[in-house]
């Protein structure tokens, strides 16, 4: 008995392994033959896509991103294996762990994009999937001036119920994530104790220094202008970019003296940063970027240490910046700017979160999940959605889930950890926000 032969003849189309590439072109062809240019919305949206992305490239990814970048290159790098997994490890003290992981946002203001190649970084450097998710989420949540913005405009409650909630609930996801995911977790922290160095070369002070720097550069670069003329806030913005330089200093003597940077490379990168300082001295951002791409070289051409932690800054960049103008993209195009119409309308929004039933709260979860807030700016946007008759528990819900979760940070997110693990995360994020929405309005 003959078998008969289903196999396409020779050069032949075999359909059963091309369907997949018809249905890509059939789809792309298929969008772009119903693009709706021309119709007043989408053309609008299609502008605000393209504003936010301009406006987050050139107030986030140049003061933020490049260097949480090299913090996150740094952690990888010179922070011993076996610290991170003695301190943030699966198995290491869950007091500690969370309380760390928890609070730690508060010195950083950070949006929800920036604080990703921080997560990244402890993540792959050892530590557990909870402390990491718990620092994730806190990290933009409890800033200390989003905080006291918050209780100033919205109100002290607000405020107060706001900083414990975001701390609250930090540690709720994060062991929330370590109990669902145990088993991962279990053979994950076998794999890092078989191959994890437990000795570290360097005492923990010097790394100290270098951190400092470096989160002093990322803080002081970005700090905001107050509303007032006057006081401590206004003193510091007005000599901000004074100490951002003096924490670029000690940096590179910090590299100098204990990390291997050549002295002549230091004297180089300050000379430099000093020229394009006194060239624009309106312009400090100038500075900014000059000494950034002198160290990027000097780094680069390093054959130990240095160059190890340009490559591990190098390789967060790839991994993340791309997915994270996708991201902005995608958002602005759907929601547009603060004080700016996407596709879907304002007005759709600000009547879906009236009152503080259930409906209103998980509505206001989930659209601050998906919506990007860059660091502060959700006050304002709150400030109006509460003159427009939003309650006060979906008001607490979209300041516990927009700074801490967007669109952006999801796609980020599920680079570092998986689709499954991101997921749960994001459904964890939202039912945290919405049962602190329903209580504190229940409250108020």
């Amino acid at each position: 008995m003959h078998t008969k032969d289903t196999s396409p003849a020779p050069g032949a189309v075999d359909w059963t392994r091309e369907w997949k590439p018809l249905a890509l072109i059939l789809s792309v062809f298929l969008l772009a033959y119903y693009l709706p240019i021309g119709q007043t919305r989408f053309d609008a949206a299609l502008v605000e896509s393209l504003e936010l992305t301009k406006w987050y490239a050139r107030e986030h990814v140049l003061l933020c991103l490049v260097p949480a970048f090299y913090i996150a290159g740094a952690v990888a790098v010179f922070v011993n294996q076996g610290a991170v997994l003695k301190h943030l490890g699966p198995r290491a003290s869950k007091p500690k762990a969370y309380g760390v992981a928890s609070v730690s946002g508060s010195l950083l203001a950070v949006c929800s994009c920036t604080v990703l190649p921080l997560f990244a970084g402890i993540y792959q450097a050892g530590a557990g999937l909870g402390p990491a998710t718990a620092f994730l989420y806190s990290g933009p949540a409890i800033n200390v001036l989003a905080v006291i913005l918050t209780a100033r405009v919205l109100g002290v409650e607000l405020g107060v119920a706001r900083a414990i909630g975001a701390v609250a609930f930090a540690v709720l996801v994060g062991l929330a994530m370590h109990f669902i995911f145990r088993r991962e977790e279990r053979e994950r922290a076998d794999a890092w104790i078989e191959t994890a160095e437990m000795d570290d070369a360097r005492p923990l002070w010097q790394h100290a220094l270098l951190f400092g720097a470096l989160v002093g550069i990322l803080v002081f670069a970005n700090w905001g202008r107050p509303q007032a003329e006057t006081g401590a806030w206004a003193a510091i913005y007005a000599a901000r970019w004074a100490v951002t330089g003096a924490f670029a200093f000690g940096l590179g003597l910090v590299l100098t003296l204990w990390f291997g940077l050549a002295r002549s490379a230091f004297v180089g990168l300050v000379a430099l940063t000093s020229a394009a300082a006194l060239w624009r001295p309106d312009a400090p951002v100038v500075a900014f970027v000059v000494g950034t791409l002198a160290l990027s070289a000097v780094a680069a051409r390093d054959p130990g240490e240095i160059g190890a932690w340009f490559a591990s800054t190098w390789g967060f960049a790839k991994q993340i910046l791309p997915l994270l103008l996708i991201g902005v993209l995608a958002a602005g195009l759907a929601l547009g700017r603060p004080g700016h119409e996407g596709l879907i309308p304002s007005e759709w929004i600000a009547g879906a979160v009236g009152g503080n039933s259930l409906a209103a709260n998980a509505f206001a979860s989930v659209a601050g999940v998906l919506m990007y807030f860059a660091t502060l700016t959700e006050v304002p946007i709150l400030e109006g959605l509460l003159g427009n008759g939003m309650g006060n528990g979906p008001a607490l819900a979209l300041l516990l889930a927009g700074p801490a979760l967007s669109l952006p940070s999801i796609l980020v997110v599920r680079s570092v950890i998986g689709w499954k693990k991101t997921l749960v995360y994001v459904g964890l994020v939202a039912l945290a926000a919405t049962v602190s929405g329903l209580t504190y309005g229940a409250l108020t």
